[in-house]
């Protein structure tokens, strides 16, 4: 986490130096991807739920994300909100994102760039298991992004892209009128995604 840390705080500079001379224009934007979630559990879950194989629980599951921010020709900043959820047999997880995120643009042609950047924010993790006491964590992400931008139009673009992030949001599993079977915690999740944007 220090070093993802160290990596926003160098992309926030160089976010500064860039807009502070070019002009940027503001940006909305939409994406749509899948998500898939790396879980660990304790050792009293796992000897609780030899079989639960909570790494299936949000796997390649349908993620949308908005955001909001600033872009110039040589890179942008924005926040973003994501929400996904999955359930697998009887287990049931909801992860919502928001993020502060700084990309650098890499020109490969004239209306085509490569970009890569880094995020940081929070993650909201939730247990929605039925059966189970609801149960959530508010925790640190952070993570960086990489992918290909396509202008369409002065101000419309496409978008595909890659993020990889890690966290330590965690939750408990806990039936209802009795005590916790354990816990589990998010360490990774990465997202593919197609998106469009518009600037103004």
């Amino acid at each position: 986490m220090r070093t993802i840390c160290k990596y926003f705080a160098v992309g926030a500079a160089l976010s500064v130096a860039a807009f502070s001379t070019h002009a940027a224009d503001n940006f909305v934007g939409l994406t749509w991807g899948e998500t898939s979630n790396n879980i660990q559990s304790s050792s009293s879950l796992k000897k609780n739920h030899p079989n639960a194989r909570l790494d299936h629980v949000i796997r390649n599951e349908g993620t949308w994300n908005v955001r909001a921010g600033q872009q110039s020709d040589q890179g942008r900043y924005y926040l973003s909100y994501q929400n996904v959820s999955g359930s697998h047999n009887a287990y049931k997880l909801r992860q919502q994102n928001l993020m502060a995120s700084y990309d650098v643009f890499l020109p490969i042609a004239d209306q085509t760039k490569l970009f890569g950047g880094a995020s940081l924010g929070l993650t909201k993790l939730e247990q929605e298991s039925r059966g189970y006491r609801r149960d959530s964590d508010l925790g640190y992400a952070g993570g960086l992004q990489l992918g290909i931008l396509q202008q369409l139009a002065d101000n419309v673009s496409l978008e595909g892209g890659y993020r990889y992030l890690r966290s330590n949001a965690k939750t408990k599993l806990a039936p209802r009128g009795m005590r916790k079977d354990g816990s589990l915690r998010l360490h990774s999740s990465e997202q593919f995604y197609l998106g469009v944007n518009y600037s103004f």
